[in-house]
């Protein structure tokens, strides 16, 4: 197969893990999705290719939890900067 950037045929397949955020500040209310996918790379110009599994592809479009995807849903809260203590050494 031939790159679709530069033409070139010296590609590789490599395992990948990828975490998909959705954009702007309405993206943090929404799952994070996570694939492990297989990635088509190009070893001339590094074009990249893959292709989003159908459970996650399901979260991508209604940005919500689907059974069996792979996210991280909540959110971990932090503190302000003005409530974290000083470490002093």
């Amino acid at each position: 197969m031939t790159c679709k950037r530069c033409q070139s045929d010296n590609q590789s397949t490599f395992n990948g893990e990828i975490a998909v955020h959705f954009p702007g500040l309405k993206g943090l209310d929404k799952p994070t999705v996570w694939m492990f996918p297989q990635l088509a790379v190009c070893l001339h110009c590094g074009f990249s290719e893959f292709t989003v599994p159908e459970r996650e592809l399901t979260v991508l479009v209604t940005g919500a939890p689907v059974e069996g995807a792979v996210i991280l849903a909540d959110r971990v809260a932090r503190p302000s900067r003005k409530s974290q203590d000083k470490v002093v050494f």
